[in-house]
This record gives structure tokens, sequence and C-alpha cells, in this order.
């Protein structure tokens, strides 16, 4: 969320500021309505002086006229209240600013590649996709997952459930031992409020699995993303300078309902509802987004620098880019039966953004109160690194091997087979 204060300042270089992100905003609807808004404010605050003023003066003339003040002051607030309702909702469905550095764009096809890592396969054989593989070996279930609960499931069995269970566990003891983070086990559902923190809502309500608790209780989510639940741990707070930066790690089932992505990759695992995923949190001085950037993709990359999985790191440009980012990263892992790359993280700065709307602040040392910089990533999809596995180790005889990375995890188990 924008601060109004600072669009104030100098509205024309904030319109001009969001014009990379290609958007229809009614700029001249928002500089009205918070003009509207402030000249209620001061009319408001005068009729209350004068009501007051009145009130003291214990003039029996004047009640009557201390009356006629408190309907008008009615409705001055109800108008007041209305003004700055729509004000926000304006406000609320702003995306991030751009950073500089990033790549003018419309969609993805004008992401920036920066640079590649791995070796390619090389096959001498016509590669199986992972739902093929999966499906041979007996232990993805598509169809009876369809049964129970419906499309875009899937049931992951034996040993590639175990796989699933080890990636999870290699890359939460990496990112702990040696990357810095402190693991969390967090919620599952997130508070209307919570999302509304860091973007969800209500822009992206429609992609939202809501759960119907009580009637008359505050509205919860099904968590998107762990991000939403790390990210607001520190709302409605001052953190303390000292304590910066920090940096959150949870595995966590995430549940999207992928409401703009009908028709698109229906078969296999690529795009569920519900997957897993270990994401990555940071919390920095404002002015550390960047190099926290940096440091976040790097601790993903290397995971798949570990697992020896072929990937290259691209920049998003600005029509790609998330609702509450300023600058993104994405890592994108070859798949063999597609011949291209695909996504397995993607690593985001939101400068201030999200700290605005959480109210999530800290003390300078010059004793200055500033908005926090929140970043989020992953650090990986699971379901999606368990593809690139299946995918980039396959043998011919339809067997996969296991990561050597990978063994310690799965009882020293080198190969999952039929037998």
């Amino acid at each position: 969320m924008h601060n109004l204060k600072e669009i104030r300042k100098d509205f024309e270089a904030f319109k001009k500021s969001l014009e990379k992100r290609s958007i229809d905003i009614d700029f001249n609807k928002l500089k009205n309505l918070d003009k509207e808004n402030r000249e209620l404010i001061q009319k408001k605050e005068k009729l209350e002086k004068e009501k007051k003023d009145i009130s003291k003066s214990k003039d029996k003339s004047l009640f009557a006229k201390s009356k006629e003040i408190s309907l008008f002051l009615e409705k001055i607030t109800n108008e007041q209240k209305s003004s700055k309702e729509d004000l926000e909702k304006i406000l609320s469905n702003i995306p991030n600013i751009p950073h500089k550095d990033v790549p003018k764009g419309k969609d993805e096809h004008d992401n920036v590649e920066v640079n590649k890592s791995g070796k390619i396969p090389n096959f001498d054989f016509i590669p199986k996709s992972h739902y093929e593989l999966g499906e041979n070996l007996g232990m993805l279930d598509f169809d009876l997952a369809t049964k129970t609960t419906g499309s875009r499931f899937v049931f992951v069995k034996n040993k590639l459930a175990m796989l699933e269970r080890a990636l999870s566990n290699f890359m939460l003891d990496i990112h702990t031992s040696k990357n810095g983070y402190e693991e969390i086990s967090p919620p599952l559902l997130a508070s209307e409020n919570t999302m509304f923190g860091t973007g969800q809502l209500p822009k992206f309500e429609n992609d939202q699995f809501e759960v119907k608790l009580e009637e008359g209780t505050d509205r919860k989510f099904l968590i998107p993303t762990a991000e939403v639940i790390l990210t607001n741990m520190v709302k409605d707070r001052i953190v303390d300078i000292k304590s910066l930066p920090l940096r959150f790690v949870a595995s966590t089932p995430c549940f999207r309902k992928e409401a703009g992505s009908y028709g698109k990759d229906t078969k296999g695992m690529i795009r569920q509802h519900q997957f897993y995923k270990v994401e990555l949190v940071s919390i920095v001085e404002q002015t550390k987004c960047l190099d926290e950037l940096e440091r976040m993709t790097n601790c993903a990359t290397n995971i798949l620098d570990l697992l020896e999985l072929p990937y290259r790191k691209m920049i998003l440009c600005t029509g790609d880019m998330g609702f509450s980012a300023e600058k993104t990263y994405d890592i994108e892992v070859w798949l063999p039966s597609e011949n291209k790359y695909r996504e397995i993280s993607s690593c985001s700065s939101c400068s201030t953004f999200q700290a605005i709307r959480m109210k999530t602040r800290y003390k300078s040392h010059d004793k200055e109160t500033l908005y926090a910089g929140t970043l989020n990533g992953s650090g990986l999809a699971i379901g999606r690194t368990l593809i690139a596995i299946l995918e980039n180790y396959q043998q011919k005889d339809g067997s996969v091997n296991v990561p050597k990375i990978l063994r310690p995890y799965m009882n020293n188990l080198e190969k999952i087979s039929l037998n």
C-alpha cells in the first residue's frame, strides 16, 4: 500500500512511477477523493469545536443551534467515512512501484534471462513426463484424487511420498543450518486482515480458499503461501533495529484456486490447488531490500545446485511481476519432457509496500520511525522439485535415480523403481 502523505508531495511523480506497470488507475479520482476527504475532515473538526464551545458556555439559548450542529456533524461524518472508504479502496488496489532495474514489459515473454546453471541431461531415449513416470511406478494417482476430492489434486504414494518428505527436510536443514533462517511451524489459516497485509486481499480474493467457521466470526482463509503468515508475524509492531534482519523459513501446504489458469497445465502436478512449499521470508531495514533479495535468491539456487538440477535465473518484467513486488527473480528448472524451463521459485523484494499495509516499523539509529522492508521467496516449491527430479533423473527402464544429497534422508535408497 502506498503512503498518501508521500503521494501528495509529488502526485505527478507517483503517477509516472506506475506507468511501467501498464495498469488502469483513475488517478484523477484518487486525487479528487483525497482532496474531498481532507476538506470533510476539516469541516468535521470545525463543527466538533463549535459544538464543544457551546457546551462549555452553558448558554441555553444556543442549545437549538447545538442540536442543529449535531445533525450536520452526523451528515458530514458519514460523508467523510464514505469518502475515506472509496479512497482506501483505490489505494489498496494499486500495486507496488517497480524498481528502476526492472525491465518494462507486458508478460512473461518480456522477462530477461540473467544466467543459466547446471548441465541439461542428454538422454538416449525419449524422456517421459513426471506424471507418466509417477503413474507407471504406481506412486502418483490423479484418478483417485479426482474421486475423493476433485481435479488438480494428487495422491503421492510410497517412495515418492518419502522423496517429497525428504525434500522438505533437506531444504529446511540447509536453510536453518547454513543460511541462517529461523524455522517456523505456522497456522495454515489467515484472517482477512492478515491477507490484506501481504496484498492477497482485496485484489486476489477469487484465488483464495475461504473457510466457513461459526456465523459472525472473522473471515478466515487457507494460506496460498506461507509468506502470508510469516510476514504478518511482525504486523502492528515497531521492531527493534538490533533484531534485524529477521529471517524465517517454513514448510507448509499451500492452497490456491488458480482462478486465472483455466485450461493451463491440467495434466500432472505443475498447477495444483494444494501443494507443498518451503518459503523464505525476510524483514530488513528499508535500505537493505535489494541486497537481501540477492542473498535470498542465492539461498534458493543453492538448493538446485546441491540437487544437481539445471536451471536459469530470470528477472521479471513489470507486466509479469507480482502485485506487492518492487523487483522479482524467478528461478526456472529444466523439464526434459517439455524441453523448456519452468518456474520453481520466485524471490521478491516488496520494499515498504507490505509494511505500510501491516503497520510494521522500526526506529533507525537516528530514532526516526521508518517502515520495514519485506521479502519473500520459495526455497523451493516441493512439488515442482519432485517433478524436476523425476524427469531429470529418469532412466530408460522407467526407474528414477535419487540425487546423492537426498539419499541420507531416504534410508540411503539409490533408485526408485517398481521392484
